[in-house]
């Protein structure tokens, strides 16, 4: 019996040699490429000069963060695209004083709304009033988002608030879209930052923890 099995020849499946020999041909195209856009995830932060009220802070807000210099006096927007992952905040009170720190995502143009949730926090001791919010993954806050008008959250602050804005910003090619304040001074072919509100540093309430030359 042993010596049966050891002289049986093997079976060969016809089609084993062909794809080893022609493994490299399996595929018979190149792969597929799903994304040439730039990606760029990152955390902004930025420092309150001013009590906040109220105040929108709009998409195109958020793509003016981070402009390209085209002339002394034509920024344009670095990326295209950009989505909100999470607003941070911290605010200390006065000595036996208090303080409060707050953040809503809403949004009132029809189609187009936030969570409708508002986040507050208040602090009477030496540790900061604290925030750390998140818009619904399925609101449109939380998605990518062009330059527009529509308020991507609402703040409320006391002046010397720190706040942080975790945003990834996605860049198309041969889509320009200009800041909607212009420079002064700025060098072409270089990038700088800007101010939470889209303001420029002389103007804004949220001032960029950056190196000074690098605020437009």
């Amino acid at each position: 019996m042993n010596q049966t099995r050891r002289q049986r020849p093997k079976r060969r499946n016809p089609r084993q040699g062909d794809m080893t020999r022609g493994n490299d041909r399996v595929i018979s195209h190149p792969p597929s490429i799903e994304n040439i856009a730039v990606t760029h995830s990152t955390r902004l932060r930025f420092i309150t000069n001013a009590g906040v009220a109220q105040t929108a802070i709009t998409f195109q807000n958020l793509l003016d963060l981070i402009l390209f210099a085209t002339t002394n006096l034509a920024p344009f927007d670095l990326f295209q695209q950009v989505k909100l992952r999470a607003v941070e905040m911290w605010a200390v009170p006065v000595l036996g004083g208090a303080t409060t720190v707050q953040c809503e995502f809403r949004n009132q143009v029809a189609g187009f709304t936030g969570d409708s949730k508002i986040h507050s926090d208040t602090s009477m001791g030496v540790q900061p009033a604290h925030l750390r919010v998140r818009p619904a993954a399925r609101s449109g806050t939380a998605l990518f988002q062009f330059s527009s008008s529509n308020s991507a959250f609402v703040l409320t602050c006391p002046s010397g608030t720190v706040v942080d804005v975790e945003l990834t910003f996605r860049g198309l090619p041969q889509l320009a879209v200009a800041a909607q304040n212009a420079s002064v001074g700025a060098a072409a072919g270089a990038w700088y930052f800007r101010g939470l509100d889209g303001q420029a540093k002389a103007a804004t309430v949220f001032v960029p923890v950056s190196d000074a030359a690098s605020q437009l």
